[in-house]
């Protein structure tokens, strides 16, 4: 037998089966009617990205870029490109329309960011960039973005 009519009998059997149907089955059970009601249309919550605009996404991806670059090196022992990243994280031109209750995270991430730039060796400044990593999840909670 060819496998071309075996998959012929498979979906056969298939639409058979999914087109016999049950006869509802009779109770004793009084039957209750729920009354039809106007459909209710829900708001649906604001996206993130609807909460800020498009500069602002774009300069929070550089701020990633940025902190990946500092793990990187700090995971290779390259505290001087680690300053590199962390001096852009610390100084840069900050992008309009941050809401207030997000700039204590900016503020702590520039904080420890500094602290990498003058951090004297390799441990102490993995410590100021595990700290920019907590801010950093601070603020994409506060702002409703999901993270891995």
């Amino acid at each position: 037998m060819n496998v071309h009519l075996l998959w012929v009998i498979a979906v056969a059997l298939f639409l058979f089966a999914c087109g016999e149907q049950q006869a509802p089955q009779e109770t004793d059970e009084p039957q209750v009617e729920v009354p039809a009601t106007e459909p209710v249309e829900l708001e649906a919550p604001p996206k993130p990205e609807d909460a800020v605009s498009q500069e602002f996404i774009d300069h929070m991806h550089a701020h990633a870029e940025q902190m990946d670059e500092m793990m990187f090196a700090l995971a290779d022992g390259n505290l001087d490109d680690a300053t590199t990243a962390a001096y852009w994280l610390s100084r840069h031109k900050s992008v309009s329309g941050v809401p207030d209750d997000w700039q204590q995270y900016i503020e702590g991430m520039r904080e420890d960011a500094r602290a990498v730039e003058n951090a004297p060796d390799l441990e102490t400044a993995r410590a100021a960039a595990e700290r920019i990593s907590v801010h950093c999840q601070g603020c994409h909670s506060a702002a409703g973005v999901l993270t891995e």
